[in-house]
């Protein structure tokens, strides 16, 4: 889930100042976590500890306040109750990355997604996003290649794929509800020639630059299994400790191979 993260920290500085380039900075000396990293590390929790999905979002989230959550869930956040509140929203989508590395088959990714979605965002839009992205990253670990995402994902939820970056760009504006974000995210990675490109089509699509990007760089972590060094570096500096612990705890039960010797940077920033 580090790509989700890292997809995150590069689009923090984007969300309000946007962009239809790629040719933009990955880091600046305001990138920064935001609400996608705390709740699909919220999520990994979960997984690791067979703890409440509900809970774990609640727990974590609270921790963390100020990190730029919408109106709707903040309220859910300080509430005393556990309800859903039938959110379409993509914060389903932008925390579910980690049910595609935990899940071993295509039925048990879109249970565990729904689930994942189903305590805050019990909306059908709201589980078919957070389902797209869990199924597009268990097919990458899986070792299928982009077209068979691409037809999986639209056969299982009928968003359409069949679109390109250059095509979407020039008339795509901000929205943060899945049906309206998700798609385009998984375009970004299915585009890509390799992960920092993938993060850079999600940005340069001036939407919801840090969740589009946490999803493309979720989905490409796990068919690229190659994140360059340098970028991982910028990452861990901005992470702290608790965070980077939970992260290296679930790439060491359930991380796609190919990472270990890089991720040892979240450690070594530790000490």
């Amino acid at each position: 889930m580090i790509g989700a993260i890292a997809g995150d920290i590069v689009g923090s500085t984007r969300e309000n100042f946007r962009t239809k380039r790629k040719d933009f900075e990955l880091f600046t000396r305001f990138s920064t976590f935001t609400d996608d990293t705390v709740l699909t590390v919220a999520v990994a929790d979960a997984l690791i500890t067979d703890r409440d999905y509900g809970a774990a979002i609640k727990r974590h989230a609270r921790q963390r306040p100020l990190r730029g959550y919408g109106p709707r869930f903040s309220l859910w956040m300080l509430s005393p109750g556990m309800a859903p509140y039938n959110s379409f929203g993509n914060g389903s989508a932008m925390r579910v990355s980690p049910v595609g590395y935990a899940m071993d088959t295509v039925d048990s990714v879109l249970e565990e997604a729904r689930r994942t979605a189903e305590c805050t965002h019990d909306h059908p839009e709201g589980v078919r996003g957070a389902q797209a992205v869990a199924l597009a990253v268990f097919l990458a670990r899986k070792g299928r290649d982009k077209e068979e995402i691409r037809a999986a994902v639209q056969e299982r939820t009928g968003y359409d794929l069949s679109r390109t970056v250059d095509e979407i760009r020039p008339g795509y504006r901000f929205d943060v509800t899945c049906q309206g974000s998700v798609p385009e995210a998984i375009i970004a990675f299915l585009d890509a020639t390799s992960f920092e490109d993938a993060l850079r089509n999600a940005v340069s699509l001036g939407g919801d630059a840090d969740t589009q990007a946490c999803i493309a760089g979720a989905i490409a972590e796990a068919h690229y299994r190659d994140i360059p060094q340098p970028l991982l570096e910028q990452v861990a500096k901005r992470l702290p400790g608790d965070i980077r612990r939970t992260v290296l705890a679930f790439h060491e039960r359930f991380g796609v191979p190919g990472l270990e010797g890089r991720l040892s940077v979240l450690a070594r920033e530790e000490r």
